[in-house]
């Protein structure tokens, strides 16, 4: 269950980005609630999930989901760089959350 967590956690990241994103090209109330809403939503269900997982796992896994999803909605949705270098760093924090997952 506490992994189920993590993932709504970084899915409502996902949401908050892409809220972000809308709310810094207009500045509207509903660009500003999927953003706060998102971001919100992330901090409730990561909450949550420690009352299953380590919060030093939870957290960790949470956050490079969260990184390398943020870097590649910005690269497919909002033209960020896709350099070599981002996708191999995006990649390397894959790899490493996959690591602590799996020795956890």
């Amino acid at each position: 269950m506490g992994w189920l967590f993590v993932f709504v956690a970084a899915i409502s990241e996902f949401v908050g980005v892409v809220g972000l994103n809308k709310y810094n090209e207009e500045k509207t109330i509903r660009h500003m609630i999927l953003f706060g809403g998102g971001f919100g939503a992330a901090f409730v269900f990561l909450y949550m999930s420690f009352n299953y997982l380590q919060v030093s796992t939870a957290y960790a896994v949470w956050i490079g989901i969260g990184t390398a999803g943020a870097v590649l909605i910005n690269m497919i949705f909002f033209g960020e760089s896709k350099s070599m270098g981002r996708i191999i760093s995006v990649l390397l924090i894959v790899i490493g959350v996959v690591g602590i997952k799996a020795l956890s």
